[in-house]
Parts: structure tokens; C-alpha cells; sequence
């Protein structure tokens, strides 16, 4: 890459060379970004009709699977990969829509759950369908069972290993 090259002969001789990415390397990483975008992008568009984000979505569909429909903020937070304040301004413009209410934690005066009400769990129960059609002709449909469980293997490795050094 032009950028990269010109980065190269600026650079001090005091310091070290980056390990620059191959060819190879830099197409699967420039590809894996694009097609996650738009993949990200189109599945948002298609949550557009039931008045729903992804944010939302996986707000909701974490709460749903969660006994009593209910979840401690910070949990959520870190299972929905959101920071708290992302969570916490998405929390109320869901409240707003009546899809989720807070609830103070008795147990921790500073704590909070986030808790899915009848209204969220329709919206849920009526995205879901469509969402589900959208992820299988948009992503699981156009990979064969060989390259599904390929990339499940990658991305857990991949994930765990980010999870592991952010923490």
C-alpha cells in the first residue's frame, strides 16, 4: 500500500520495521472488513421494518433467552458487546419504544437490570422470523457445511484470544 510505503521511509532508522501484511494477508483482512460491514449493514436494513436495530435486536435477543427475561446492565453490556454508555442510551430509546423497563437491583443500590416487557418480547417474536430468513440467505446459505464450521473454529479462536487480551 502507497500509505504504508511512504510510512516506511519516514520512519527513524532508530526504529523497528512493523511486520507489514503480506499480499495475501492484506486481502483477507481488507475482505473479511468489507463483507462484515455490509453484511452488518444489510441485516440492520432488513430490521428496518419492524422498527428495530441490531443493537436492539441482540438487546432483545439476549434478554429473551435470559431467565425471567431479565439481566444485570453490566452483563448485558459485556454479552451484547456494548459499552455501558452505548447500552445505556440504547436502554432508553428502547424504554421509549416499551420494549424494556430498568429495574434497581436490590442486592447492589448501584446496579440495575434491564428487563424485557410484554411489548419487547412481541417485537422479538415477530423480528425474529425475518431476521433468521435474512442471516440464512445473506450468510449461511452462500457457505457450504465444510466453510460454517471453518469459520466458527476461526472466530472462536479469534474471539477468545481478543476476550483473553482485553481483559
Amino acid at each position: 500500500m502507497a500509505v504504508e510505503k511512504s510510512v516506511q521511509g519516514e520512519k527513524s532508522a532508530k526504529q523497528s520495521e512493523p511486520n507489514w501484511l503480506t499480499p495475501t494477508e492484506m486481502a483477507a483482512w481488507r475482505r473479511y472488513i468489507v463483507a462484515s460491514r455490509r453484511l452488518i449493514e444489510a441485516l440492520d436494513t432488513d430490521l428496518d421494518q419492524h422498527d428495530l436495530s441490531m443493537a436492539d435486536y441482540e438487546i432483545l435477543a439476549q434478554l429473551s433467552d435470559a431467565p425471567d427475561r431479565r439481566m444485570r446492565m453490566a452483563e448485558l453490556a459485556e454479552i451484547a458487546m456494548l459499552s455501558r454508555s452505548r447500552l445505556s442510551h440504547r436502554m432508553k430509546v428502547m424504554e421509549e419504544a416499551g420494549w424494556v423497563r430498568r429495574e434497581a437491583c436490590p442486592d447492589d443500590k448501584r446496579g440495575f437490570f434491564a428487563v424485557m416487557t410484554a411489548k419487547g418480547w412481541k417485537a422479538i417474536v415477530a423480528a425474529a422470523p425475518d431476521h433468521v430468513a435474512s442471516v440464512r440467505s445473506r450468510f449461511v446459505d452462500k457457505l457450504s457445511k465444510a466453510d460454517q464450521i471453518v469459520l466458527a473454529k476461526i472466530f472462536e479462536r479469534v474471539g477468545n484470544d481478543l476476550r483473553d487480551e482485553i481483559k
